[in-house]
Formats: structure tokens, C-alpha cells, sequence
């Protein structure tokens, strides 16, 4: 583990799938805001700590790592476990890790459909439910589920992405009324197009095959579904995380907050 002085807010956070993208983009935000890190994400050992190290150096905090396998409820355990143990608590909460296949529902792969949904819907459950307890003792938690705008909406070729993400706003919902009152927020980020480093290969694709520029490939990408051609960025992202774990928003719970250019407007 790689510590620094104190954190400024003596809290914090873990998040899933946090080596890159989304993930990565929250976990900048968090650690900027003073909170502590327990990073995880699909690297070896060393090279998460090595991260973690980074983190730490740069922003003045305490920060770890682990590369629990999500698909295992017994490792999503140890990872909330793990936290507790080397940086002393789960105060926050990011369920972020997911992953993606696209295939007509008739000929989807049975275990790509096991894997999904173990990974994008039952680790969240999971990690809730080892972090929570903990979160009710001492009266203050943030959860932050990373749904989708598929957790709103289908698209087609994403039946195991769908139906993970529309479980994980239903999951989101249920843990804010179990725990209105306990000084837990549960919240649910409904993302549309995010400009990460997976989804370029898509847009260079379609400049190559059009023969047209990367911002105009970018463009007739996400204007197949979003009404705003722009991408989010994983930081505005982070940026909404650490709003919904401040004081003005502790009545804020429930809720699937679309991130989308207009997408679910239409």
C-alpha cells in the first residue's frame, strides 16, 4: 500500500474497474477532493501499486489496490475487506467495473452471458452488501452505481448489458429505501456516449471506412443515438461523483441520473 499525510477528509473510497476510463476519470475527481482510494482494475499486482503510488504522491492521499476478480462473490468480499483493512473503512462506495459483448439474443454465448452479469449487476450487489453494514454503524455512506443509459433504454445486440444495467437501477433504488435513513445515499449514473479509450477504435473505424475526419466520425457515431453529438468525459463524470458524496447532496438518493446528450429525451 502507498500512503501519503492524512487524507484532508479522513474518508474513503473504493472503485471498481478503476485502472482506466470511467473508473479512472472518478477515481482522479475523488482523490483531487481529498478522499482516500482503494483503486482495482485488471493489471498485475505491481503495476496497480505503482498506480496506487501515483495517486498517492500526486494528490496528497492515501491510496491502494487490488485486482479482485468480480466474477467471484467470495473476491468482491475481500476487496471491500481489504480496504477496511489497509486504509481503515468503505465510506464510499463506486460500483463502476463492467464489461460488454454484443450479440443477437439467439446466438448470445452463455458464458459471455454469466460473465456480464456477474460482473456489471452481481459484484454491485455483493459489495453493497459487505460495505453497508459497516456504513450503518457509523451513520454516513455514499454508494455510487455506474449504470448506463442501457439501464434506461435498450439497444439491440445488448441483452446481457441491458439487462445488467436496468438491474442495477432497480438494486440502486431498493439499497436507498432500505437505508433513507441511516445516512447512506444510494445513487445510480446513467451514462450515454463516454469518450474513453475502448470506443475510439469505433470512431477511427468509421473515419477510415467514410473517409472522413476522427471528429467527423465522432460526431455520426454518437448521433446514431444522442441528440447532442459531444461525448462525455470521464471526468465530468468524477465530477458528478464527488457532488453526490458532499453534504448538498444528502437527500439525494434513488435516483438514475442520465449523463447523455438528450438520449432518453427522445
Amino acid at each position: 500500500m502507498s500512503t501519503s499525510a492524512c487524507a484532508k477528509l479522513n474518508k474513503v473510497a473504493l472503485v471498481t474497474g478503476s485502472s482506466s476510463g470511467i473508473g479512472l476519470g472518478i477515481a482522479r475527481q475523488l482523490a483531487a477532493a481529498g478522499y482516500d482510494l482503494m483503486l482495482h482494475g485488471l493489471m498485475d499486482v505491481t503495476e496497480g501499486q505503482a498506480m496506487a503510488a501515483s495517486f498517492a504522491e500526486q494528490h496528497q492521499v492515501r491510496s491502494s489496490f487490488s485486482n479482485a476478480d468480480l466474477r467471484d462473490p467470495a473476491a468482491v468480499k475481500a476487496l471491500v475487506e481489504q480496504c477496511i483493512e489497509e486504509l481503515g473503512s468503505v465510506d464510499i462506495l463506486v460500483n463502476n467495473a463492467g464489461i460488454q459483448y454484443t450479440e443477437r439474443l439467439e446466438g448470445f454465448p452463455e458464458q459471455k452471458w454469466h460473465d456480464i452479469i456477474a460482473i456489471n449487476l452481481s459484484s454491485a450487489f455483493f459489495a453493497m452488501q459487505a460495505a453497508i453494514p459497516a456504513m450503518r454503524e457509523r451513520g454516513w455512506g455514499r454508494i455510487i452505481n455506474i449504470a448506463s443509459v442501457h439501464g434506461l433504454v435498450a439497444s439491440a445486440q445488448k441483452s446481457a448489458y441491458c439487462a445488467a444495467k436496468h438491474g442495477v437501477v432497480g438494486l440502486t433504488k431498493v439499497a436507498a429505501l432500505e437505508n433513507a435513513d441511516a445516512g447512506i445515499t444510494v445513487n445510480a449514473i446513467c451514462p450515454g456516449w463516454v469518450e474513453t479509450d475502448l470506443v475510439k477504435p469505433q470512431i477511427q473505424a468509421i473515419a477510415d471506412q467514410q473517409s472522413v475526419s476522427y471528429d467527423q466520425a465522432r460526431a455520426e457515431l454518437v448521433g446514431q443515438k444522442q441528440a447532442m453529438t459531444s461525448m462525455t468525459q470521464p471526468a465530468m463524470l468524477g465530477a458528478l461523483a464527488v457532488f453526490l458524496c458532499s453534504d448538498d447532496a444528502a437527500t439525494m438518493t434513488g435516483t438514475a441520473l442520465p449523463v447523455d446528450g438528450a438520449w432518453t429525451s427522445q
